[in-house]
């Protein structure tokens, strides 16, 4: 047995050494922020599982119940949501409507439970103050935390706490998060664009333009490469380790959006501005948005800081873009 090797195998960085590490930073700190963090690593572990075995788990198929917005839900999606909310409310460190009184703690937690059940993804992000629904609806820049948990072929978290982006990987092994990505730092100009063009023709002018111009660059630069899974964190995550742009902008069939603001616009958003890119809205910085209801929605540009700064210069051209409801 190589003893060597294994010493340096108990030298991992792990998810909760590297939290704890980053709490150790502020004195003043009583952990409950860390606790809230390991039970969200709980959940996206638990989940991994059932996502591995669905299957043979027959998690696989519709529910037979729909959400707010009128979607069917899979089974995936409804277990998923139980099973961030137990863990949730069994940290005793969180603020919802949904925690009873007596197991509530200082933080308010949103997220999507499972993106695009299909392909197989998870957002999270956390705000913080009291209970009441007026404090939950408040602009991106207010986030303590964001990230989102990928199920794959491999399970990876990738998390910001306001110091940077980091990404670990779920070794199944010891059934431990390892830091395997640190401090991600996405280019600060991609070669690839990610966008569903089937809402093409509903486009406004400047998302057209841009696009025109991804696929016909002047000069006689290369053409950027077309890339999209149609999973939000799929793609974005795509976005943040090799550069380009992300984009689900507004268009004649959702003149409001189709992204959800708290729960993907947000966490995606702080994670690409914590990267050093930026995110966009058409209009103004997406963290900058203050939702009126949970649900509310949102377009959105993010990716490298140089292929965001080109659509808006595009959106500040003078134009008519009007889009037709």
């Amino acid at each position: 047995m190589d003893h060597a090797a294994a010493s340096r195998r108990t030298d991992l960085m792990t998810i909760t050494r590297h939290v704890l590490n980053e709490q150790s930073k502020y004195p003043e700190a009583r952990g409950d922020f860390t606790i809230l963090l390991n039970h969200i690593v709980l959940g996206c572990k638990f989940v991994c599982n059932a996502v591995s075995k669905a299957g043979l788990a027959k998690l696989v198929g519709l529910a037979g119940e729909r959400n707010v917005q009128g979607e069917e839900q899979k089974k995936l999606d409804v277990l998923s949501n139980e099973v961030f909310i137990k863990a949730l409310i069994s940290s005793g460190r969180t603020e919802a409507i949904i925690v009873e009184p007596s197991k509530r703690g200082r933080y308010c937690v949103v997220f999507d439970p499972l993106d695009g059940s299909s392909n197989i993804d998870c957002g999270v992000s956390v705000g913080t103050d009291e209970p009441t629904l007026g404090d939950v609806l408040q602009p991106g820049k207010n986030l303590l935390a964001a990230g989102y948990c990928m199920y794959g072929s491999s399970c990876m978290l990738v998390i910001s706490t306001g110091n940077g982006v980091n990404g670990f990987t779920l070794d199944p092994t010891i059934g431990e998060f390892i830091l395997t990505h640190p401090n991600i730092k996405i280019p600060e100009k991609g070669k690839i664009y990610s966008t569903n063009e089937g809402n093409a023709k509903y486009w406004d002018d400047p998302t057209t333009k841009y696009i025109e111009k991804c696929k016909f660059p002047e000069h006689g630069s290369s053409p950027k490469s077309l890339r999209y899974i149609g999973s939000m964190v799929a793609d974005v995550h795509r976005t943040l380790l090799y550069g380009g742009i992300f984009l689900y902008p507004t268009d004649k069939k959702s003149p409001n959006g189709k992204l959800r603001l708290l729960y993907e616009v947000f966490p995606m958003s702080y994670l690409m501005e914590q990267a050093g890119g930026q995110a966009f809205t058409g209009k103004q910085r997406a963290l900058e948005l203050v939702p009126k209801t949970i649900h509310d929605r949102s377009p959105i540009f993010l990716g490298s800081y140089e292929d965001i700064e080109e659509i808006k210069a595009l959106y500040a051209a003078p134009a008519d873009r009007d889009v037709e409801a």
